[in-house]
């Protein structure tokens, strides 16, 4: 797991930077723009893995008792 919470540190990282460079412009062209939308899914995906990892680990630790 240590792995895969590394690749979501970095990835939210590179997604505040995305969004602190967006906030420096006033009209954002269409690059722009696609980098945002990129950004937004790899946050959304690193939390939807987040929380896979969260329910993986429930279950595993609640699983134990009956095998």
């Amino acid at each position: 797991m240590t792995g895969m919470m590394r690749y979501l540190a970095i990835a939210a990282l590179a997604a505040m930077m995305g969004m602190g460079l967006a906030a420096c412009e006033d009209d954002p062209g269409p690059a722009e723009e696609a980098g945002q939308n990129i950004d937004e899914a790899m946050e959304e995906a690193g939390e939807s893995i987040e929380e896979m990892g969260e329910s993986l680990e429930e279950n595993a630790e609640g699983g134990s008792d009956g095998y």
